[in-house]
């Protein structure tokens, strides 16, 4: 799931794979923008069939966070 999610972000953002880990902050690290965050929730949302509200992207800071929240969400 890492792996998809990396790919996912990267088609938004100019980001390498190699240099994206779970610790990675969307906005610190990779440089995703407020648009670039609406668009990868979109992508996701179509992917992996959840809902993304805006109280969980508040939550989501980091590329692990929305692995948990992807992993709770498929549970």
């Amino acid at each position: 799931m890492l792996q998809e999610l990396i790919a996912i972000i990267c088609e938004y953002v100019e980001a390498e794979p190699a240099e994206i880990t779970m610790d990675s902050s969307l906005k610190n690290d990779i440089g995703a923008t407020s648009f670039d965050l609406m668009n990868i929730g979109t992508a996701i949302e179509e992917k992996y069939q959840v809902k993304l509200t805006n109280k969980t992207f508040l939550k989501v800071k980091t590329v692990g966070d929305m692995v948990r929240f992807l992993e709770e969400a498929n549970a």
